[in-house]
């Protein structure tokens, strides 16, 4: 038996967030990252809907991009004592991860981080509030997926924490929301889900009622997110559909050792000035990670299925394999995103020497390696890698050299 969960609501289209003023409860606080949503005027409007709905309005701002543990203690620590019976997440990933994990600290105190991060081991929430999620960036969709990605900063890892009772309740796509992101942002959000849809669908939790979402996504994002990138609203708007239909795939049939190895690089050398972004390192590992999974041959099959599906041609699915992932290095390019990470910049640029050293980068390898293994998205990745394996796809993903193992 499997299962299958979404959001109970799902409001789209323009002017969507109006759909806040028919929720109904006392309270509601509202979780935001660092000023766009203020700055561009959702933030007053959020405010203004659930003022109208009759409710008292408390604002939790500030939080951070990678939200901290720190974070979500002080989150739960103003809730325990508003005592919201809705909170309201909106603004990009970070903002709506850090409110899902503050959630669990508000309806159980006594809880642990650690006691979040066992997978799929949550209690059972809405004990005391139900959740909404407002995106405004289209990539990472944890406006409708069972995961939230937090940063413990003295271990330098980042932990999902999975769990289906961290879906919203009601999620928001708005695309209104989505036509305020930054050129850079449309890059690295938008090849997040691409990696999202390509993930699930050869994810070995994949399903019939997840497939046809993540080929469908494949096929907006292959239209819309260059010409998205390049200013065109309509695509922009298409785009946080796109991303939505991805996240539904993959909070549903799980990813793989793509998003295992961004999360413990992501902050692996932040000692060094910078993080390698989240959407950035998947777009820079998808490439040689799909070469990895297609040595499975019921991977292949599907990498195949996918290149079809794009009408990128080849006529075994050893060529189709090689397409695929020409096309997406393609892409890659024409949205100004490097290829491994002794090319990525601090500014997430391509860059002839980039900000990772090469003897930290090997010094670090080891643990790295077996971080990304222990990581809750290996489980479901088509081909299990050992330590060997694991350090030699991150040498890869390093230099961009062939995978051939």
């Amino acid at each position: 038996m499997a299962r299958f969960t979404l959001p109970r609501d799902l409001y789209h289209g323009k002017g969507a967030l109006e759909a806040l003023k028919t929720f109904e409860g006392k309270r509601a606080i509202i979780c935001v990252g660092g000023g766009s949503m203020k700055r561009f005027g959702f933030l007053e409007k959020a405010q203004k809907y659930l003022e109208e709905a009759g409710m008292e309005v408390k604002l939790f701002e500030g939080i951070e991009p990678d939200p901290s543990v720190d974070t979500v203690m002080k989150g739960a620590a103003v809730m325990q004592e508003f005592q919201p019976d809705w909170i309201v997440a909106m603004g990009g990933g970070s903002p709506i991860d850090a409110a899902k994990a503050m959630w669990i600290k508000y309806e159980y105190p006594d809880v642990t981080f650690e006691d979040m991060c066992k997978v799929f081991g949550l209690p059972k929430l809405r004990q005391k509030a139900h959740f909404c999620a407002i995106s405004s960036t289209s990539g990472t969709a944890t406006e409708v997926t069972a995961f939230s990605i937090i940063t413990d900063y003295e271990k330098g890892i980042k932990y999902p924490i999975a769990d289906f009772e961290i879906t919203p309740d009601v999620a928001i796509v708005d695309p209104d929301l989505a036509e305020t992101m930054p050129q850079k942002l449309v890059a690295h959000t938008g090849m997040d889900a691409m990696t999202h849809a390509i993930e699930a669908y050869v994810s070995t939790a994949n399903c019939d009622f997840t497939d046809p979402l993540a080929l469908y996504a494949i096929h907006m994002i292959q239209n819309d997110l260059v010409k998205s990138y390049n200013g065109d609203m309509e695509m922009r708007d298409s785009m946080h559909n796109a991303q939505c239909l991805a996240g539904m795939a993959f909070s549903n049939a799980l990813l793989g050792i793509v998003h295992s190895m961004a999360h413990k690089t992501g902050a692996a050398f932040a000692d060094y000035g910078a993080h390698i972004i989240h959407g950035a390192a998947n777009a820079m590992y998808l490439p040689k990670v799909i070469a990895f999974n297609a040595k499975d041959e019921t991977a292949k099959k599907r990498y195949g299925a996918i290149a079809d599906y794009m009408n990128l041609g080849g006529n075994s699915d050893d060529e189709k394999v090689d397409l695929l992932i020409r096309y997406l290095r393609g892409m890659n390019d024409e949205l100004n995103i490097p290829h491994c990470i002794k090319n990525y910049g601090a500014d997430s640029y391509p860059t002839e020497q980039g900000f990772v050293p090469e003897e930290v980068f090997l010094e670090r390898l080891p643990e790295i390696a077996a971080n990304a293994i222990l990581d809750a998205c290996t489980g479901s990745n088509p081909r299990q890698p050992s330590q060997e394996e694991m350090e030699k796809l991150l040498k890869c993903c390093y230099y961009d050299t062939e995978v051939d193992f």
